[in-house]
């Protein structure tokens, strides 16, 4: 079956009132709300499954991944204060629809993900869509140390604790956005890195997400 890249005034119309949406549950960003906004979802998720694409909900994908709610995705990206140009690690690729909405912010994204047949989905299609981040297949404790250092990292999996080698490839002034916590329930969190050794914690309030894994499958 040939995949399509359609975005119909239908689909777009959906998008106008998941933006208002998710305005309403608090989003304040207008950049973050117009890259939602200009981002088609329904082309991440399975051909069957487009009629939830517009829903604020997270919903199953391949290796036993989701796609993340509409509005975590805007909560994480707001609170990553992403600026154009800046270099951004995003540790979990999933279906890669947060890293188009980091590209479609005018960032520099590396994204890396430990599940191969998801790498491979999405290096196939944000391309497409005209969304070029810099795709890794690998372990997102590790990071990716020779692109480093990094503005901002984002993590888009549930983190039992904070990845150390992640904050060493922060810059100083950098900040992480990460669900730190157990499987059931995280706390989003911010760490913003004001030495090499000094550090700010903020907590946002409680989500949940699929867990941060070690290693690669």
């Amino acid at each position: 079956m040939k995949e399509t890249t359609e975005d119909t005034y239908l689909h777009k119309g959906l998008r106008r009132k998941l933006v208002e949406e998710i305005k309403h549950k608090g989003i304040k960003d207008q950049a973050v709300l117009d890259a939602i906004n200009n981002v088609p979802r329904h082309l991440f998720m399975d051909s069957g499954f487009v009629n939830f694409a517009y829903k604020d909900q997270a919903f199953p994908i391949s290796a036993g991944q989701t796609i993340s709610q509409p509005y975590t995705v805007a909560f994480q990206t707001e609170l990553l204060q992403v600026k154009k140009h800046e270099k951004i690690l995003e540790v979990g690729t999933g279906s890669g629809y947060q890293a188009a909405v980091l590209v479609e912010l005018g960032a520099v994204v590396y994204t890396i993900e430990r599940h191969k047949v998801l790498t491979l989905k999405a290096q196939t299609l944000l391309p497409r869509l005209g969304y070029n981040p810099r795709f890794f297949y690998g372990d997102g404790y590790k990071g990716l140390e020779t692109y480093g250092p990094f503005d901002k990292v984002l993590i888009t999996a549930a983190a039992p604790e904070i990845p150390q080698e992640l904050l060493k490839q922060l810059r100083i002034g950098g900040r992480m956005v990460l669900p730190l916590g157990g499987r059931h329930s995280q706390v989003m969190t911010t760490i913003e890195k004001l030495g090499e050794s000094e550090f700010k914690r903020t907590e946002y309030g409680n989500f949940v997400f699929v867990p941060l894994l070690k290693g690669k499958t």
